[in-house]
């Protein structure tokens, strides 16, 4: 019988710690690239957010026009 550092596992076992690692690395990546994508706000800018907010009725004009301002400067 073969031992654990003769057999097919002490030429490969080096593979898993790094398989392992970018496995966490890839997950870490999707997750970070779908939050700057915006969620699920689906890339949607700000100006458009409060046009939509607008248009419900949800805010009034002076508002829309203060917060307009804001996200201009």
């Amino acid at each position: 019988m073969v031992g654990w550092e003769h057999g097919w596992f002490g030429g490969w076992m080096w593979l898993w710690p790094i398989l392992g690692l970018a496995i966490v690395a890839l997950v870490v990546w999707l997750m970070v690239s779908g939050a700057a994508k915006g969620g699920s706000g689906q890339g949607r800018d700000a100006e458009s957010i409060l046009k939509e907010r607008y248009a419900r009725g949800e805010i009034d004009e002076e508002e829309y026009n203060r917060r307009l301002a804001g996200l201009r400067r």
